[in-house]
């Protein structure tokens, strides 16, 4: 009987034709359906309103006072900093099942559908958040995130299956910026709500938690359409039923192999060494923005909410403008500008007041929030060896690279943030992460961004179906 571990990766998608506009065009839809979770949930209406569950819990005027939680007292800003650092922690260790399930099992897009409904229906389930449930929130919070990165484990895979590679930082581009648009039009819908509650007959607190559940409704809704024109999954091939421990724990050695390559990978290395560190100062900022807002500036929530949607509507503008500008000076040195730009936002959050100040940097963080994940997934893409048989591997290795920075950036903004009393503390520590992840993706610089094949690289898995023929000119 044939085991899983000699069935080849991504068995079936082999003949997917690249750059089809109907396939293409539907993959960036998830970026459209799922984009509201981040916005939303993450960076704008959930922050505010979890502030505001605080205090009601507290009885103070402050979101930084100390709750009980699960026996311990945490600060209620640092809980949810601490919340998302536990989210990514736990898909940062089942993300190598996910790796073995995406390749081996031939179902993509079954397991993309499923964190899609567990993410989509934990939103709609935060229509229950309350005073009363802020523990139990706080997990469902937990279950939506988990839902939302993996997913996308899955649905960066697709990428190198479905574009040709001169392609893949449009495509990418093109993906954020329908998350950015559709993000945008539910969030204008979900603040029609919350600042007309009273025209409608609303209570404030109901018309929020409203927004949770159009969030869920949304994700699920419109993720019907790459679910309807990605690439039906082949299944598994007839007599590879080995026994279900044997493929299941194969991610572990998939991301093992993939942890062996960097040793004749060097430019993968160093890549992957600099998205971790400036990664977390990047996730960091922009899931703490909103509370950083609340509770250090003292805005109003409508101001707050706007200068999110500032954000967004800078952001499409951002991806669009790194993507050109990657085109003319090479991806690597248009993420070193990224992050050198990144470097000077933390040395002006630590000053910022509310005003013009504000949102003078609000628009700086929009302009380079899109192009630096827009650029670090097409670069990947382009760096991963060519033609690998089990993109899924290599994507894992990705998301668990940006999810284990998640979970650093954040736990150390809210352990300094509770140690020192103040977040300003915090934003300004996040500068170290800029300042390594630009020393390593200057030594990317002048550099053929794929390694040559040499005769020591270990296959990942079988070989490819194609020769491996014709590497790419020079992308720096």
């Amino acid at each position: 009987m044939t085991t899983a571990s000699a069935l080849a990766p991504d068995t079936g998608f082999d003949t997917i034709p690249k750059d089809d506009k109907r396939i293409t065009r539907g993959w960036t839809f998830y970026d459209w359906a799922n984009s509201v979770y981040p916005l939303v949930i993450t960076s704008s209406i959930f922050p505010i309103y979890w502030g505001a569950m605080v205090k009601q819990v507290t009885g103070t005027d402050s979101g930084k006072s100390p709750i009980d939680f699960l026996g311990f007292q945490v600060p209620g800003s640092s809980l949810l900093t601490y919340a998302i650092s536990a989210a990514f922690l736990i898909i940062a260790l089942i993300s190598p099942f996910l790796t073995s399930l995406a390749d081996f099992s031939g179902r993509k897009k079954l397991f993309m559908q499923i964190f899609c409904y567990l993410g989509a229906a934990s939103c709609a389930l935060l229509y229950f958040f309350t005073p009363d449930t802020l523990t139990l929130s706080t997990f469902v919070f937990i279950s939506a995130t988990i839902g939302f990165s993996g997913s996308i484990v899955f649905y960066n895979s697709y990428l190198p299956l479905i574009s040709s590679e001169e392609k893949f930082d449009s495509l990418s581009a093109r993906g954020f910026s329908m998350g950015y648009i559709g993000s945008v039009l539910l969030l204008l819908v979900c603040l029609g709500l919350i600042m007309g509650h009273a025209s409608l007959g609303l209570e404030e607190g109901f018309a929020t938690r409203l927004a949770f559940l159009l969030t869920g409704v949304w994700w699920a809704g419109f993720a019907q359409i790459p679910f309807l024109t990605l690439p039906a999954d082949p299944g598994r091939p007839a007599g590879s039923a080995a026994d279900d421990s044997g493929w299941l724990l194969n991610g572990f050695r998939e991301l093992g192999k993939v942890w062996d390559q960097l040793k004749h990978l060097p430019n993968l290395k160093r890549f992957l060494l600099a998205y971790f560190t400036y990664n977390m100062g990047v996730q960091t900022v922009m899931y703490v923005a909103t509370i950083f807002g609340d509770e250090e500036l003292k805005l109003e929530s409508s101001a707050l909410i706007l200068t999110i949607l500032l954000l967004q509507l800078v952001g499409i503008l951002g991806a669009w403008l790194f993507s050109k500008l990657s085109e003319r000076i090479g991806n690597t040195r248009a993420l070193s500008w990224s992050v050198v730009i990144w470097m000077l936002i933390c040395v002006a959050g630590y000053f910022v007041q509310a005003g013009w100040s504000f949102y003078a940097l609000a628009s700086v963080i929009g302009l380079t929030m899109g192009a630096v994940q827009s650029l670090s997934r097409s670069t990947y893409s382009k760096i991963i060896p060519e033609n690998t048989p089990n993109t899924a591997a290599f994507f894992s290795f990705f998301d668990v690279t940006e999810k284990l920075s998640i979970v650093i950036g954040t736990a150390v903004f809210g352990l300094i943030a509770q140690i020192t009393g103040s977040m300003r503390n915090s934003i300004l520590s996040l500068i170290v992460f800029f300042v390594l992840g630009l020393i390593f993706l200057l030594r990317l610089r002048g550099r053929k961004l794929r390694d040559e094949p040499t005769a020591t690289d270990a296959p990942l898995g079988p070989p490819p179906a194609t020769p491996n023929v014709g590497m790419p000119a020079s992308t720096r």
